[in-house]
């Protein structure tokens, strides 16, 4: 079968091939064939090593498509069922599981060191356990979640990852209040779903900053009040609030430095939220009298900071209501073959979602 496959970290280009199989099917699995997958950047960020993630892999990790066979002792999935890839699936059994963390569930993670690709050259691993850029894929039953006959594959995808991520920055880490002031530092997939969650939630202005026009554009039409560039939030943060800072402040863009321009952005008392995933070696810091004097809440927000199967149903009824618009963050649609120039808009910002139909 034909994938798109990164040979080593630090390369910019995949190559697609046609001489994958997909390996590990058994007991607990599912055999999936993709339809349709997003780029989300935390693709690149894994190529270029800011995410760890083995090599030789194959990206992607937001996609949709259908079941094509069915393992010992999985229950409730058949073969022809529509699904999306959940990453990062609950075990329903660890501490964090327990306390209703499900978010914070380390089993998906596990997966990502187990091989679920092979070549003739040797074995191939899926991002983060997963690997969507790929005509089919086996994963755990828990990765496969159904969706209703209504949902398109290319939409089903999309909240598998940046839509759940964003919305729930907004509504479930930091339960952004109404009438409230938002800024959003990053105006990427994810960050125009955090615009989306804010509005949802009642905020009264919502500040998009981004370096790119386009992107600032496109924030404008899902909800921000005002989009500004980089060396323009200062002057907003001035005109809007007075000076003081913004209730709600969120980095979508996982680097320390714009992390720590989002601290200074956000009021004595108001809420810094973390959503953007960054690397490693890269710190944040504050020093420990601002950190009591200014009484700031730092949130970090993980994949949408609560039950993924939740938020996965509470953005299909948001988009079915018409409260959300996910059909026009697909900006860009291309095949399997056009994916390093769908890569390239994303590295460039061009687009804003792309939809890779396999």
């Amino acid at each position: 079968m034909r994938a798109a496959v990164l040979h080593e970290i630090g390369q910019e280009k995949l190559e697609v091939l046609d001489d994958i199989e997909a390996v590990g099917f058994g007991p607990g699995k599912v055999k999936l064939r993709i339809r349709a997958t997003g780029l989300c950047h935390s693709d690149v960020s894994a190529m270029s090593g800011v995410l760890p993630q083995p090599a030789p892999f194959i990206p992607g990790h937001e996609g949709a498509g259908e079941v094509v066979d069915v393992g010992d002792g999985v229950t409730g999935l058949s073969a022809g069922d529509r699904v999306l890839v959940c990453w990062l699936p609950a075990c329903g059994e660890c501490p964090s599981c327990k306390r209703g963390q499900t978010q914070l569930c380390l089993a998906g993670f596990m997966n990502a060191g187990t091989p679920n690709f092979k070549r003739p050259g040797g074995d191939v691993f899926g991002f983060a356990g997963t690997g969507t850029f790929t005509e089919e894929v086996v994963v755990g039953a828990g990765c496969a979640v159904p969706i209703p006959d209504d949902v398109p594959f290319e939409i089903a995808a999309l909240i598998g990852c940046g839509v759940t991520t964003g919305l729930g920055a907004a509504i479930n880490t930091a339960q952004v209040e109404a009438g409230s002031s938002v800024a959003v530092i990053g105006c990427g997939g994810v960050g125009i779903s955090t615009i989306q969650g804010a509005r949802v939630r009642g905020a009264a202005q919502i500040v998009a900053v981004d370096p790119v026009a386009s992107r600032r554009e496109a924030a404008l039409r899902f909800g921000a009040t005002e989009a500004v560039a980089p060396d323009e939030l200062a002057d907003a943060k001035q005109r809007i609030t007075g000076g003081e800072g913004f209730d709600y402040v969120f980095e979508v863009v996982g680097k320390s430095a714009t992390a720590r321009t989002a601290y200074e952005t956000t009021r004595r008392g108001g809420t810094l939220c973390v959503v953007g995933a960054g690397a490693m070696d890269d710190t944040f810091q504050v020093n420990m009298f601002e950190l009591f004097f200014d009484e700031k809440r730092i949130l970090p927000s993980m994949y949408g900071g609560g039950d993924v199967l939740r938020s996965y149903e509470r953005a299909i009824a948001l988009w079915r209501a018409g409260r959300i618009d996910l059909e026009s963050m697909i900006t860009h649609r291309v095949r399997l073959d056009g994916i390093n120039d769908a890569l390239d808009q994303m590295r460039t910002g061009e687009a804003l979602r792309t939809c890779v139909e396999l």
